[in-house]
């Protein structure tokens, strides 16, 4: 049996979109329970010129919807970039999960020579469906859930390995 495109993508994205989901119900039971102001959190960057972590959720939604339709040739959803509490940004990542559980096995495989085009200021980036996933996609939407993790690890959030790997199942201590 193949390992198709589809296996390679819609399941990843699922998984650590509900690991995310989870991270970010963690932080906030913290910051409650630690007498921190949640938006404290929402607010982080790592660094002043890094995104803090609203945006860091946006950007691994849009990662995950846009990355899943382009591999199944539709268009993605466009959610704006408005959230500013955590109600709204889990609603967000809630939103992203329900689109990539629409996406069809057979929407994605046989796509893995597809061309797929990403328009950028001064020029367009070009991949097969194969190559999108594994050279840009995924390492992106990895990226913006690996910047979510950091920040709330670096405000003190008690996040381990097994959060970020399997936060969405529960993990025995």
């Amino acid at each position: 049996m193949a390992y198709s495109l589809f296996d390679a993508s819609i399941p990843v994205y699922l998984h650590m979109l509900k690991n995310l989901a989870a991270i970010l119900e963690k932080a906030e039971a913290h910051a409650k329970a630690a007498g921190v102001d949640p938006q404290s959190y929402l607010d982080a960057r790592l660094a002043p010129d890094m995104h803090p972590l609203t945006n860091q959720v946006q950007l691994a939604s849009d990662a995950a919807k846009s990355g899943a339709a382009r591999l199944a040739g539709v268009t993605p959803p466009s959610f704006p970039d408005t959230e500013t509490t955590w109600a709204e940004v889990k609603a967000r990542v809630a939103r992203t999960i329900a689109f990539v559980e629409g996406v069809k096995r057979e929407q994605v495989d046989g796509r893995e020579e597809a061309t797929i085009e990403i328009p950028l200021p001064g020029r367009t980036l070009s991949f097969s469906g194969r190559d999108f996933l594994a050279l840009f996609a995924l390492p992106n939407f990895m990226f913006h859930v690996t910047m979510a993790y950091g920040l709330l690890r670096a405000r003190g959030v008690p996040l381990g390995k097994m959060d970020f790997l399997n936060g969405s199942q529960a993990v025995a201590a």
